[in-house]
């Protein structure tokens, strides 16, 4: 059950700092779910979308 939250609140995060580096949301949503905290630190290795969808 507390991986399940644990999960969660990561897609969450994931989710928000997606749309403030203008990445694709949805994607880094279902990442945080799949991988938990474990998605967070490629997200930060991604470069920053110059254009928003």
């Amino acid at each position: 059950m507390i991986a399940i939250i644990v999960a969660a609140i990561f897609g969450i995060l994931l989710y928000y700092i997606a749309e403030k580096r203008n990445a694709n949301k949805k994607f880094w949503l279902f990442m945080g779910l799949l991988f938990g905290p474990f998605a967070l630190p490629f997200i930060f290795l991604t470069k920053k979308s110059k254009q928003k969808k």
